[in-house]
């Protein structure tokens, strides 16, 4: 089974980057005949370390999934488990976006990039 972890992702306004309050989790399973599942679990930072996300996620084949998660934290970690025929083929990215709608650069984890 696939792991993906965000790693501990410290979530504070800089200069002109501002604080994210939002994660965006985008999903797809590019499997033509297979389904998959993703386990989300995210977590925020504050000297320990609190689940406040669970949830299984299943995609059908070639299907695609969004989710938008509260991150208004001073730090938090997302790990995905991605199971089923389809895992291999199933791909996440996460995108942190500000109060106002704005996706913050220095906040998106993505699968490849060309």
């Amino acid at each position: 089974m696939p792991f993906l972890s965000t790693g501990p992702v410290a979530n504070h306004a800089v200069g002109a980057i501002d604080r994210v309050q939002q994660l965006v989790v985008r999903m797809v399973n590019r499997d033509l005949i297979n389904m998959s599942t993703v386990l989300v679990e995210g977590f925020y930072l504050n000297g320990d370390r609190t689940m406040y996300v669970y949830e299984l996620v299943s995609l059908l084949p070639n299907q695609t999934f969004m989710k938008v998660n509260y991150a208004d934290f001073d730090a938090y970690e997302y790990q995905f488990t991605i199971g089923g025929d389809g895992a291999n083929q199933t791909e996440i990215s996460a995108w942190g976006k500000t109060g106002t709608g704005r996706l913050v650069d220095a906040q998106r984890l993505i699968a490849v990039e060309s």
